[in-house]
């Protein structure tokens, strides 16, 4: 029995290792195989597939010996032909479904390059001769230029200016690969620097010519040109450049073009200060105090639109009596889009107005930006109470003894500068007798419905002093609404006047009238001041002197 079962089974394996079944060429199909009737006869272990195709010029004539290379998935190396006389080509056994990436380069013509996948399947049945075909392939030949002038916003000649070219698309090609879509990249990307003339010239590059007939509308040449710091200090002084041109328009118009650079700031605009801690400054101002307000021992920062030429800052500050400069330090930096000014030591105090006058030159233009503003000292979130300094009055006759006499002028300096409202009416009061009848009823007298109104006297120059012609302002002043000085016109019919040591003066911010807190007086910080302020004593301030006895 045993005997019989060998006997039958050695035919069999003699017949499956017969060289009918070779499978040489490693296709997994047996060789010689043309009609196979088993699934594991036509199922292909590795499917093979062939990549082709033309490559011409754009004058569609063959382009022989053009390198091709074709890189395979993620394989590092691509592997190379050429095409032969009629620009063709052809790589043998690509694995089917791979990925594959075509570089095509002639010398004398633009590079292209383009990827596709080669098909795995035709329908529903395994293949093994999948083709892709890349073609045609056209180049456009690089025997083109284009050439600028640069001028700088001045009018000069823009020398040493780096800039990029690149024109696209300088190729096309055709792909039939059944159900893939192909990419395509066709740049040509060319660097120069422009010469002492401020000639920027670009050579070989597809001509315009070529690439406008080949590419129709799409064909266009885009230009980046680099800022230019010519004096490496980080700061551009001519800004950048980009703008796109289409072969046509170079075909009509002419391959040289002149280029009017843009300043480092948009041209046209007037010189302003985009940014400060002095708001009233900016070009678009806010004169709020707490916009305005500068801490003690802080630089007044300067921001502007375009820069301004060293040493062209000029900035006098003075206090809010516009008396005497304070000594400032000016510094110009960041390629003179930014400016600091130092007062010295302790000049900026809490709760004190100053006042600056500003000038500064272009670098570009040469125009002079010239204001003035009000600014503060003080921290914005760290307001002081007002309360009132001093109480003076200016005596009127000179060589008498000091008396307050009617229609004499009270100054009180408040310790912060203060804004009246609108509706305004504050009033003073004395504690003091007005008349011969102390019955608090003159005007002015605490008791009485009615007293002094105090009103807005913001100094426009220097305390009067014994000369009879007053001290001139370091600059013309101006006004902020805001501040430390208001007055009241005194009135009394007391004979021989009120001794200024025992004046008792009360502001009676409490009663102020019936305006709501639209009638409210307010500090620099924002802070309503609804509290009556009080001073005993008045400081005179003696008569001018004639010019007679000077």
């Amino acid at each position: 029995m045993k005997k019989h079962l060998v006997m039958a089974v050695v035919p069999f394996l003699a017949l499956g290792c017969g060289d009918d079944f070779k499978d040489e060429n490693g296709d997994g199909i047996a060789d010689g195989i043309r009609e196979p009737d088993t699934v594991t006869v036509v199922t292909p272990a590795t499917p093979k597939g062939t990549v082709s195709g033309q490559v011409l010029g754009t004058d569609l004539k063959p382009l022989a010996d053009a390198s091709v290379e074709i890189t395979i998935g993620s394989s590092e190396e691509p592997l190379a032909g050429t095409t032969d006389a009629k620009g063709n080509f052809e790589f043998k056994g690509v694995p089917a479904g791979s990925q594959v990436l075509l570089t095509f380069t002639k010398t004398g013509y633009a590079t292209l390059r383009a990827t596709s996948t080669v098909p795995s399947s035709a329908g529903n049945v395994p293949i093994n001769n999948a083709n892709v075909s890349f073609g045609p392939v056209t180049l456009t030949r690089l025997d083109g230029s284009l050439r600028f002038l640069l001028v700088t916003p001045q009018g000069r000649p823009a020398a040493n200016v780096r800039a990029t070219l690149e024109a696209s698309p300088a190729g096309t090609v055709v792909l039939s690969n059944g159900d893939n879509t192909t990419r395509v990249m066709s740049t040509v990307v060319v660097e120069a620097t422009s010469d002492d003339q401020g000639v920027l010239q670009f050579q070989n590059i597809p001509s315009a010519q070529e690439l406008a007939r080949f590419t129709s509308q799409t064909g266009q040449y885009r230009l980046w040109v680099a800022p230019t710091d010519s004096n490496n200090d980080g700061v551009p002084e001519i800004n950048g450049y980009v703008d796109t041109y289409t072969a046509a328009s170079v075909v009509t118009v002419g391959t040289t073009r002149i280029l009017n650079l843009p300043a480092s700031r948009p041209t046209g605009n007037r010189l302003a200060i985009e940014g400060s801690n002095v708001a009233a400054l900016r070009a678009a101002a806010t004169l709020h105090p707490l916009n305005n307000m500068v801490r003690p021992g802080e630089p007044i920062y300067l921001y502007f639109n375009q820069p301004v030429q060293q040493g062209s800052v000029l900035a006098r500050l003075t206090d809010e009596y516009f008396k005497e400069s304070l000594p400032v330090t000016v510094t110009v930096g960041n390629g003179g889009y930014s400016a600091t000014i130092t007062p010295a030591g302790n000049a900026i105090q809490v709760g004190k107005e100053y006042n600056i006058d500003l000038r500064a030159a272009s670098v570009e233009t040469g125009e002079v930006y010239q204001n003035h503003a009000s600014f503060f000292g003080g921290e914005p979130g760290t307001p002081s109470p007002v309360t009132i300094v001093e109480a003076r009055y200016q005596e009127s006759q000179v060589g008498v003894v000091p008396a307050l006499n009617d229609g004499e002028t009270v100054y009180i300096n408040f310790s912060a500068p203060v804004t009246i409202p609108a509706a305004g009416g504050v009033q003073v009061f004395f504690d003091n007798p007005l008349d011969n009848v102390a019955d608090a009823t003159a005007t002015g007298e605490k008791g009485s419905r009615n007293g002094f109104p105090l009103f807005l006297a913001e100094p426009v120059g220097p305390y009067v002093t014994q000369w009879d012609r007053p001290e001139e302002p370091i600059y013309p002043p101006f006004t902020s609404g805001y501040s430390t000085r208001y007055a009241f016109t005194f009135r009394t019919t007391l004979a021989g006047g009120l001794q200024p040591s025992q004046a008792k003066i009360s502001i009676e911010f409490s009663n102020l009238p019936r305006n709501g807190v639209v009638g409210t007086y307010q500090s620099i910080w924002g802070q309503p001041i609804v509290n009556d302020l009080a001073i005993n004593g008045l400081a005179v301030q003696p008569a001018p002197l004639p010019a007679s006895v000077r």
